[in-house]
């Protein structure tokens, strides 16, 4: 059972919350509960806020991530030590456990850890004692080598979701209940549309594919453990008795026309004309380009690959990192060909100096990123409609009629997505909502 931070937000969510495991525990379940930090952003223990005290000793220094790490971790400390006392104070024996001692492994990965292995051994003798093990959700251990003791680490923004699948699987559970501060998934963010309905059955694929594209019911990789090991996943509300949404295989749902509408959060869309590289650098080019932002980390979205050009969008908080790495960044093509990019139209500073300081090397071209700001991403997600023929052109036509500008597309097996202007989404989300029937959807 595992408890977001609004669900552990205060003495009063957290004593509902604590109902709902020991409401388990008398049905007869060995409830094992994983929970989040305390609260959310400016709260004073939320996983923003640590590290809100690091960056701002000094914001030019970027804090290391092994200290970053040990310092987040701590907001799941204190909420499971505080989770496990509200239990003993409700008659009910409970220990808190970090990750490490939970028996979960990583790799080196700080900051972004994936499990690598679970020995719930611990877990095991807590649970035969009769106590209840309240886990430090978005953490892990790493083991170096033969060196003694082990690293922190954590499993990036959503990892309570993983942890709390991780050990579904490792423990072998009847199922894994989510539990947040809504019914369930949602058709669409009921704050652009209300009365959105829950839909009481969703697969594996799906849920992972609206997470994936901005949805934060449940993280993608909960829904991927879940779905491989074939455990019963549910999302539930904590603070009411709604039964909440089943996440099944596909093999054992019927299907519905569409799931749901999703949308991203702010992106910023990035292109560049191949024109000014030579045709037979192009295909390097562009190589070298997308290797640079893997390098980096920077996660893209909407990838656009063609002969004459390149684009992509990525997140608004990722773009400054963006433009420090290519901004005057010098890409050399064989013996006689010297590439700089420059970020946006006009000429900066540091694209003007490198072109200046290569000229005894030749003549090094300029490549300009056209950079187009407040721009977002919203989705139409259904495995079964998007088999069919015609609902690309039904979209683009919907948006054509609304004024709505396409800046860019893309698809898969169980979505289609359009980069739009952030000022129209209430409008876009309403109106595929509204066009592909989803306040029927159950």
């Amino acid at each position: 059972m595992k408890f977001g931070g609004t669900s552990v937000q205060t003495k009063e969510a957290r004593h509902t919350a604590a109902l709902k495991v020991i409401s388990a525990k008398e049905q007869g379940f060995a409830p094992v509960v994983v929970v989040s930090a305390i609260g959310r952003k400016g709260e004073p223990y939320a996983t923003d806020t640590l590290i809100g005290l690091l960056r701002d000793i000094d914001p030019a220094v970027e804090p290391d991530p092994r200290e970053l790490d040990l310092l987040m971790a701590c907001g799941e400390i204190l909420s499971s030590a505080i989770f496990a006392h509200t239990l003993k104070t409700l008659g009910q024996p409970a220990i808190s456990l970090r990750g490490g001692q939970a028996g979960i492994r990583t790799d080196g990965c700080y900051g972004n850890a994936r499990i690598l292995g679970i020995n719930p051994l611990g877990l095991m003798e807590a649970l035969k004692r009769g106590l209840i093990p309240v886990v430090c959700g978005f953490q892990g251990v790493w083991v170096q080598g033969r060196l003694p003791g082990a690293e922190l680490t954590t499993l990036g923004r959503g990892g309570s979701d993983t942890t709390a699948s991780g050990l579904g699987a490792a423990l072998r559970a009847e199922r894994v209940e989510i539990y947040t501060d809504v019914d369930g998934v949602k058709t669409a963010d009921p704050r652009m549309v209300s009365g959105a309905p829950t839909l009481r059955q969703v697969t594996y694929d799906e849920v992972a594919e609206v997470a994936h594209l901005g949805a934060k019911v449940v993280h993608p990789r909960a829904a991927e453990i879940a779905m491989r090991f074939d455990i019963p996943l549910w999302v539930k509300n904590t603070f009411s008795e709604d039964p909440g949404t089943e996440i099944v295989p596909r093999d054992s749902f019927p299907g519905r026309r569409v799931t749901g509408v999703t949308h991203s959060g702010k992106l910023v869309y990035v292109q560049a004309s191949l024109e000014p590289v030579s045709t037979a650098h192009r295909v390097e080019f562009a190589a070298r380009v997308y290797e640079t932002l893997a390098k980096h980390s920077i996660n893209l979205h909407m990838i656009n690959l063609s002969p004459d050009g390149i684009g992509f969008a990525v997140s608004r908080e990722q773009y400054p990192n963006l433009v420090d790495v290519f901004d005057g960044l010098v890409v050399p093509i064989g013996h006689d060909a010297i590439y700089v990019f420059q970020a946006g139209e006009s000429t900066s500073k540091g694209a003007a100096s490198q072109m200046e300081l290569l000229k005894p090397l030749g003549d090094p071209v300029k490549v300009a990123l056209q950079v187009t700001e407040g721009c977002t991403m919203v989705s139409l997600v259904g495995y079964d409609y998007m088999q069919q023929p015609g609902v690309f052109f039904d979209v683009l036509c919907r948006f054509h009629d609304a004024q709505i500008p396409v800046l860019q597309t893309s698809d898969s097996d169980f979505s289609l997505s359009c980069l739009i202007p952030e000022s129209e989404l209430s409008k876009a989300v309403r109106l595929l909502h509204d066009g592909f029937g989803l306040a029927s959807v159950r």
